[in-house]
C-alpha cells in the first residue's frame, strides 16, 4: 500500500522520496511489471532543485510549477485531488485527527479509500 502520515511540521519535500519508492510494481501490459512511475505531478511545495535532480537521476519526469510563477498548469490534473481530498474529508474521524497512533490513522484513512473506491464502483461511473 502506498501512503504515509507524517506531521504537520515536516516539510512536504521529505516525505515525497520515500512515498515514490515505496510505489509498488504494477503489472498491466506484456513484460516485466513497471517499478516507478512515468512521471510526478505535485504542487509548488515540491519544488526544490535535490527533488528534481534525483527523480531525474531515477528517470522520472516531473510536472512541478517554479515557485513564484502565476500560472502552473495543473488546474487540469488537480481536480482529481481536491475531489478526492474532499470525499475523505466527508469521514469526522479523519477530517479532525483524533488517533495519536499514526497507524491506527493510516487504517482508518484506509478503510475511507475503500469505502470511497466502493462506492465509485457500486455507483457504475
Amino acid at each position: 500500500m502506498v501512503g504515509q502520515v507524517a506531521p504537520a511540521n515536516q516539510h512536504d519535500v521529505t516525505t515525497a522520496l520515500p512515498l515514490i519508492t515505496e510505489i509498488p510494481a504494477v503489472a498491466g501490459k506484456p513484460g516485466p511489471p513497471k517499478q516507478k512511475p512515468e512521471a510526478v505531478v505535485a504542487d509548488k511545495a515540491f519544488d526544490c532543485k535535490p527533488l528534481r535532480r534525483i527523480l531525474a537521476w531515477l528517470g522520472i519526469r516531473t510536472k512541478i510549477p517554479r515557485r513564484g510563477a502565476e500560472d502552473h498548469g495543473l488546474g487540469k490534473l488537480r481536480w482529481f485531488i481536491e475531489r478526492t481530498l474532499s470525499w475523505i474529508h466527508q469521514f469526522r474521524r479523519l477530517r479532525i485527527r483524533w488517533d495519536r497512533n499514526p497507524k491506527i490513522h493510516q487504517a482508518f484513512f484506509t478503510l475511507a479509500l475503500a469505502l470511497i473506491c466502493f462506492r465509485i464502483w457500486s455507483s457504475g461511473t
